[in-house]
């Protein structure tokens, strides 16, 4: 995720912190400053915070593994001053899958809940372990009460929370996925708005809740329409046919001026008909502003050996391998030749063309009229 330190790595995970998390902990060290507090006891709120996102991390691996269980693999797990968030490479299909992989991170908290009473019940102090405190009091209750927050708040239905998954995989079950998806971000914009709300009553901080909740239902529903439009599709559908490439031996002079008036951005590499690379023009220009270009040829500038897929592949598999690797665009073949490419451009250009015809037509559309029936992958 960009603006982020890695800062550990844990069952096979990259684990970073965003940029804005140490100013939580500053926050937090300078308020009990003001406060007139001592130094150690702002170290301990220190100590407290890191505590609690030690146990968000746990939250996230949660989910993390019990996706790597259904084969789904997690990019990282990111620290943000709100909590934490697990890239997931995909979403479970399966409702049933996505049901349990969204329950694993309140599951993991519920165990540590569970763990610190034992703990406090053993050094006899469950009386005070009783007290609900979520600030001041003992650190080992401060923290089993914050995690039982954590597992209340996670499961309240609303996207992108771990509720409003619960509740999409629920009606999933029973209705179409996108449909689902609509009904449960519904559900979570309302949320928002309540949070909203309640923060202008209560605490400005339920009012940053409340914007990360109603855009993070709103993208949940747009990612779902926009999946739903690529189903069934093949990839020569919605490819831009017979791209331009480029030589390894193309000096960057000589291809330059020509790349900034292309309305092509992407451009795959090809020796002796073989794929060796994939030249993005941002990357291009970038180094060329920084100055800092490794050489002279396309060969220095270029993304190696880029992932490639088959003309007569699901474009549903294409979106997933879009998103699991570094590429803006994916070369396809067809019997090993270079036919055409497909980007994230293509793709949107194509379901919104989709979209269209369904809604505005309200008749059936054979997608392959959008595009020449004389490329090497048509059919």
């Amino acid at each position: 995720m960009g603006g982020s330190l890695r800062i550990g790595r844990l069952a096979g995970i990259d684990v970073y912190m965003h940029w804005t998390f140490p100013l939580l902990l500053v926050f937090v060290a300078g308020t009990a400053l003001m406060r007139g507090e001592s130094a150690a006891v702002a170290l301990q709120g220190v100590g407290f915070v890191g505590a609690v996102f030690a146990c968000v991390v746990l939250h996230e691996l949660g989910h993390a593994l019990t996706a790597r269980r259904y084969g789904i693999a997690t990019r990282d797990i990111t620290l943000l001053p709100i909590g934490g968030v697990a890239r997931l490479e995909r979403m479970p299909e399966n409702p049933v899958h996505e049901l349990w992989v969204a329950l694993a991170g309140p599951a993991v908290n519920v165990v540590i809940a569970a763990a610190l009473f034992g703990v406090l019940y053993v050094m006899g102090n469950v009386s005070r372990a009783l007290e609900v405190s979520l600030m001041g009091g003992m650190f080992l209750a401060q923290l089993m009460w914050v995690n039982v927050a954590l597992i209340v708040f996670n499961l309240l239905p609303a996207f992108p929370m771990d509720g409003g998954r619960v509740l999409r995989a629920l009606l999933a079950m029973r209705m179409p996925y996108t449909r689902a998806t609509q009904i449960a971000a519904k559900a979570g914009q309302v949320m928002a708005v309540i949070f909203g709300i309640l923060g202008f009553l209560y605490s400005p901080m339920l009012i940053f809740i409340a914007i990360f909740v109603y855009f993070g239902a709103a993208q949940e529903a747009m990612a779902a329409q926009f999946r739903s439009l690529l189903k069934g599709v093949y990839v020569h559908q919605a490819m831009v046919p017979q791209p331009n490439t480029l030589s390894p031996y193309a000096r960057i002079d000589d291809v330059a001026d020509a790349i900034a008036l292309d309305h092509q951005k992407e451009f795959p590499v090809l020796h002796e008909g073989r794929i060796v690379g994939l030249l993005v023009a941002e990357d291009l220009f970038s180094g060329l502003e920084r100055g800092d270009l490794p050489g002279n040829t396309v060969a220095d500038v270029m993304r190696r050996d880029p992932p490639t897929i088959d003309a007569t592949a699901k474009l549903e598999d294409a979106l997933s391998l879009l998103q699991q690797h570094d590429f803006p665009a994916l070369p396809v073949t067809y019997y090993g030749q270079l036919v055409g490419l497909l980007t994230f451009n293509s793709l949107s250009r194509f379901a919104r063309l989709r979209a269209y015809h369904e809604r505005e037509l309200s008749t059936p559309w054979d997608v392959r009229s959008a595009w020449p029936s004389g490329t090497a992958a048509g059919r």
